[in-house]
């Protein structure tokens, strides 16, 4: 980890500090692979560059800058929480705000892959535990007593035998002086005062009233904005353009053509500079466009599924294999081998895209909604040779995210228009631009064989066609998807002795980007709908099946849970239930969906139950509400809504077309959480996998119809 100086005027603005101050961060040793904390009165002084600052100021207000987005996902409590939980403040005391990009002191900032807590907490709370110790001392120091006779509360340190207190905001100039306890020892989780209680989110407040910030409410001196006209075809360009309309509209100053870099091609389009949003929106309707769409393949939906479809035939690239699963399938009196399909998808975000750039010959400033501000740093330093100290990178609030916010194409072309006009600009997608243009998750195929001896699983063989996203920005031709077992729980290969996963390479110029839980959001529908097909083929309860292959004692004691939840061993008549259990980002999440026949016939779910195991965790309202989500997003994808190409274009423009689930579709949702001390799993993303092959194997029970595509229409089935 590189050293340099930080600058004290941007210190200070940040933070809003004044005065005296207790500051700490971490500070990487030589070899990287360790760091250690360092206590500070002067970020300047001290000449190093530090990571997850805590300051202190002389009246006693926390600041702690927040190095990865919030998006919704609740982030900005819970490190919120933490911080007060171990440095013993009141928790409307502590002022959270978010860190510029910058990988040298905040390192990875990328806010996905529900990484946020589970990457961070450990550091977060000896972080906060040392300002605390630090705090005691200096208190300890000046009244001459043992640090032992002495604790904090409340944002002040007391003096057990004689009752005297000092406030923090009294002893940051001593204790910045001090050297950072080298053995901090944290609280027993039984100790917690806040740590695992429900508390009303801070940026609540803010959301409701106003007050927070997000992308569409900066706004900058001399700012103008853009709305652009992109070609409807991938890799279309723009043959020519009559502006002459457009720029009769009152406000319209500017009509250029702009090129965006997405992945390895370049998309075009023509952007209208307007002083207001509207009057962009205005001109940009007037534009008259000819499209040139020669060169290139025009894609249509039926045509991906049918080459992916050819493409399971093959043997693909092999990514894991244990025991001899081709031979026993081959031999075996009878063997399942189906085919599932899982549909593309938009993010939809509730904020549409948009990004402020102001490029300044030797420098670049950008706000906006953004996941991985260090990644975008880096990307404008690169593609627009800017030392990368120049390039600023500021993040809002994300009214959303689901990984499209964390691509870099937004804020590439929101800096080459400023650069071509020579202004600070707010480039806006409308939802018809967030919706046609993407990027998507891939729709995916998969093959799924297996035999059954015996009552027992005797061999799996899994392949998937379906697009990399590695292959985007880093091609490895011949090395198979990574992700190709992910929502796979790993016990399975300990109890399934014949098991293979296989990579099929299939490549569209559809340009694919990460969604909701990844892969697992389709790989999860595939494995584990196959597992209870399984499961039905050997004559067994799905969720008695599940508990003889996931021996592990946590999966047996998330099992037990859900058995007795969902009152599973309980059925009555005419009910449908339906299981499964997926693992994604270091969490294992098991549902069970109840379905029944309405008076018209038509099924409906009754009710949805959510086991989540994450290990450590800091607010079970916020992992409740994440799996609400995930539910609802989940369910939107398996019943209700997909993208679809025709002649190269996407057939779905806005909610009308690619309508959203309402509150009369959502059924009640009841979630639950295992506490153990294992260590802290994610929570944003690995609610979703589970819910679609829950949701058809209820079917299925209710029923007797098996469903291997998705979407599918609830009223018909």
């Amino acid at each position: 980890m590189s050293t340099g100086t930080v600058s004290r005027r941007n210190f200070l603005r940040t933070t809003g500090i004044t005065g005296a101050a207790l500051c700490l961060g971490f500070s990487f040793v030589a070899d990287g692979k360790e760091n250690e904390v360092i206590v500070t009165t002067d970020a300047e002084q001290s000449a190093l560059e530090l990571n997850a600052w805590i300051k202190i100021d002389s009246n006693g207000l926390v600041t702690l800058i927040d190095h990865r987005a919030e998006m919704g996902q609740g982030s900005y409590q819970s490190v919120a929480q933490m911080l007060a939980e171990e440095l013993e403040v009141n928790l409307k005391d502590v002022n959270v705000v978010f860190a510029q990009g910058d990988p040298k002191k905040y390192g990875g900032q990328i806010t996905g892959g529900s990484s946020t807590i589970r990457g961070s907490y450990k550091k977060l709370l000896k972080l906060s535990a040392t300002a605390r110790e630090v705090l005691i001392t200096a208190a300890a120091n000046k009244w001459k007593a043992p640090a032992t006779e002495c604790y904090a509360e409340s944002g002040m340190v007391i003096h057990k035998p004689s009752g005297k207190k000092l406030h923090y905001g009294e002893l940051v100039a001593d204790a910045s002086k001090l050297e950072a306890p080298k053995n901090i020892v944290l609280k027993k989780r039984s100790d917690y005062k806040l740590i695992g209680k429900p508390l009303h989110r801070k940026d609540t407040p803010m959301k409701t009233n106003g007050a927070a910030i997000f992308g569409l409410d900066k706004k900058l001196p001399g700012m103008l904005y853009a709305v652009v006209e992109r070609n409807p075809r991938f890799r279309g360009k723009v043959k020519s353009f009559d502006d002459t309309a457009a720029k009769k509209v009152p406000g319209v100053t500017q009509v250029i053509v702009v090129k965006m870099e997405v992945f390895n091609t370049i998309r075009e389009g023509v952007a209208v500079i307007a002083n207001s949003t509207w009057a962009a929106m205005q001109g940009r309707k007037a534009l008259k466009i000819t499209w040139d769409d020669t060169g290139f393949e025009h894609m249509d939906t039926a045509e991906v599924y049918l080459r992916q479809q050819q493409e399971l035939k093959k043997e693909g690239l092999s990514f894991k294999k244990q025991g001899d699963p081709d031979g026993i399938l081959a031999t075996a009196t009878k063997v399942l081998d189906v085919v599932y399909q899982t549909p593309y998808q938009a993010h939809s975000a509730m904020e549409p895209v948009n990004c402020i750039a102001h490029y300044q010959k030797d420098k670049v400033e950008i706000w906006g909604p953004i996941q991985a501000p260090d990644w975008v740093q880096g990307d404008i330093s690169k593609k627009f040779n800017v030392p990368i100290d120049n390039v600023r990178v500021n993040m809002t609030f994300l009214g959303g995210g689901f990984g499209r916010k964390a691509f870099l194409d937004y804020p590439y072309e929101a800096t080459m228009i400023s650069k071509q006009i020579g202004a600070p600009v707010q480039v806006i997608w409308t939802r018809e631009d967030d919706t046609t243009q993407g990027p998507y998750r891939a729709g995916i195929s998969y093959r799924a064989q297996g035999a059954i001896t015996n009552g027992e699983i005797s061999a799996v063989k899994f392949r998937m066609a379906g697009q990399n996203i590695d292959h985007w920005s880093n091609p490895k031709r011949g090395v198979p998807n990574d992700s190709t077992t992910e929502g796979f729980l790993a016990p399975y290969f300990e109890s399934i002795k014949n098991i293979s996963f296989a990579d099929v390479p299939f490549e569209i110029p559809i340009p694919n980007m990460w969604w909701r839980s990844v892969y697992a959001s389709t790989n999860g529908f595939a494995y584990e709908s196959f597992v209870n097909e399984l499961a039905h083929e050997a004559g067994k309860d799905p969720l008695d099946f599940r508990r003889t292959y996931l021996k592990d004692e946590r999966c047996q004691k998330l099992i037990d849970k859900l058995e007795e939840i969902s009152g599973w061993k309980s059925r009555k008549k005419n009910e449908g239930y339906g299981v499964a259990i997926t693992e994604c980002f270091a969490s294992t999440v098991g549902q069970i969906v109840k379905v029944s026949r309405s008076i018209d016939g038509k099924v409906k779910i009754d009710k949805v139950w959510a086991v989540m195991d994450c290990g450590w965790y800091v607010n079970p309202d916020i992992i409740k509400a994440q799996i609400e989500g995930s539910v609802v997003m989940a369910l939107g994808a398996a019943t209700i809504h997909e993208i679809t190409f025709k002649d190269g274009m996407v057939q779905q423009k806005n909610f009308y077309d690619y309508p959203m689930p309402r509150i009369t579709d959502i059924p009640p949702i009841e979630v639950h959480i295992i506490d153990n001390d294992a260590d802290a799993g994610g929570v944003g993303e690995p609610g979703l996998p589970a819910f679609s092959p829950a949701l058809t194997a209820a079917i299925f029970d209710l029923t007797g119809k098996r469903i291997r595509k998705l979407p599918f229409n609830m009223a018909t089935v």
